[in-house]
């Protein structure tokens, strides 16, 4: 592998030097520059935060899977590593796919999965995929192993191990396509985590399966525990889902199950499938455990086979805001708010003094890329529309004739135009906590009750920051902003 991580390194080297920054985020994790997907592998270990995604070195296209790394003292401030893992071995000779790592006995493992094609290069009805791993002394440089978990009989889909220890054991879920083009995700256990020459046992249980014909696939599976009695969340993108109304408008959705598990006990689910994130670019999420107990959650800012102008930069993607998850027993649903560390990142708080907006804008920032405000708007107003915009291309509203919160934008430079939308919390009040990168925005809606991530790509020139409210009046309750400092150095 020595080899082709030193090809690998020299051909991100080369894509660095010709990397633009016109969209390349300021405070959100992303490659040096190439393809940056699905979250991998995130954990704590030996002092550090570890973050390592699905890369490709050699172009801004989605290419033959690599595994990209970048470590942080507070899942903030990111500096990235060489190159964790490169396929070409004959396990893993079309890409190392997801995966997650575990820290063991002062080793780090990481648990992936290695694709080949058996026919023609992304033909996906000619696929072997099993699960592997690789180990590093010092967190940085990773000796592969090999498989340690191939497919089960009647297996061809079988992806993205996530790997945790509990109750004396190590479990394993994976997201599988069973013979009926079903998507569904395994369990399975193994006493040891690794070693030489052993492999897991490949009997396993079908942890959750869907009950929707058009979904062939449940990719990235994520199962953790979200209280003390036995409550469990299953996070996972599912792949063929259709859109229902409002609801599943992206190719690709991401969300959740909740229900009560404990080993050798079946998984009694507790509702049905809710979506995490309701904006046009959210996938893949993976969450960990910080040293102080918090389950914090990232996820692809992206989504398959949307416009990507970044690549007119040589690079594309990036990961969502860290997210501490929380469990709502009383509604049984997972919130998600952004890490106290963010606030590290601020600079001079501005104060927005409470107003009524009549038929009318006011100014805030003649140039945002990177800020954070916090607002709360009476929706007891009047206006039929009132909100946010940044530029001509983006704006975010209350719409009072649907009581919907949308996000809309408008690029046709670069063939982007639509919107996402949720109704409207109950209260008389809404919060929306955003955060503005220079090509993605996040809104988290009163503590959590909604969240949105899209990418948006306003020119240079159109970056103005402006409040607003339109056929009527709207009472901003109170408003606060900060400019955010960059990450980069």
């Amino acid at each position: 592998m020595k080899q082709r991580l030193e090809q690998s390194h020299a051909a991100l080297k080369t894509l660095i030097e010709k990397r633009g920054n016109d969209f390349y985020p300021s405070f959100h994790l992303a490659p040096p520059a190439g393809w940056l997907n699905d979250p991998n592998g995130l954990i704590y270990h030996d002092g550090l935060y570890h973050a390592f995604y699905q890369h490709h070195p050699f172009s801004e296209h989605w290419g033959p899977m690599h595994w990209g790394h970048a470590t942080s003292n507070d899942m903030i401030h990111w500096q990235h590593q060489p190159i964790a893992l490169a396929p070409g071995d004959d396990y893993d000779k079309s890409g190392c796919f997801s995966g997650s790592a575990i820290s063991h006995e002062g080793k780090l493992y990481l648990f992936y999965t290695g694709h080949n094609w058996l026919g023609e290069e992304g033909d996906d009805s000619q696929i072997y995929e099993a699960q592997c791993v690789a180990v590093s002394e010092d967190g940085i440089h990773f000796e592969k192993k090999g498989i340690v978990l191939p497919p089960p009989e009647g297996y061809m889909h079988f992806r993205d191990p996530k790997v945790w220890y509990q109750a004396g054991k190590w479990w394993m879920v994976v997201g599988a396509r069973d013979e009926k083009d079903q998507g569904q995700v395994l369990l399975f256990s193994s006493e040891t985590l690794f070693e030489e020459g052993h492999q897991w046992n490949t009997q396993y249980t079908v942890l959750g399966k869907t009950d929707d014909k058009n979904v062939y696939m449940w990719e990235c599976p994520d199962f953790f525990p979200i209280s003390n009695e036995n409550d469990f969340a299953l996070v996972f993108s599912p792949q063929g889902k259709h859109a229902e109304g409002y609801q599943f408008r992206n190719q690709f959705q991401t969300g959740s199950l909740i229900g009560k598990w404990s080993p050798e006990k079946t998984f009694d689910l507790r509702g049905g499938f809710l979506e995490l994130d309701n904006g046009h670019d959210y996938y893949a999420p993976q969450s960990f455990q910080t040293p102080d107990g918090r389950r914090v959650s990232m996820g692809w800012m992206d989504m398959w086979n949307s416009p990507m102008p970044s690549k007119n930069e040589f690079w594309a993607g990036c990961f969502t805001l860290p997210r501490e998850i929380i469990f709502d027993k009383r509604q049984n649903r997972l919130r998600m708010l952004p890490v106290k560390e963010l606030e590290s990142l601020r600079g001079e708080k501005n104060t927005i003094q409470p107003i009524n907006l009549i038929n009318q804008s006011i100014k805030l920032m003649d140039n945002a890329q990177s800020v954070e405000l916090d607002l709360t708007w009476s929706l007891d107003s009047q206006a039929e529309k009132f909100g946010l915009w940044l530029g001509k291309g983006l704006e975010v509203f209350i719409d009072k004739q649907s009581n919907r919160l949308i996000i809309n934008r408008h690029y046709p430079q670069y063939d982007i135009s639509g919107y996402r939308s949720a109704p409207l919390p109950a209260g008389s009040e809404i919060n929306l906590r955003i955060f503005i990168d220079r090509s993605s925005i996040e809104i988290f809606v009163n503590q959590g009750d909604l969240t949105f991530s899209s990418r948006y790509y306003a020119d240079h020139n159109d970056r103005q920051l402006q409040l607003f409210a339109t056929s009527g009046s709207a009472q901003l309750i109170s408003g606060e902003y900060w400019p955010l400092n960059s990450i980069n150095k």
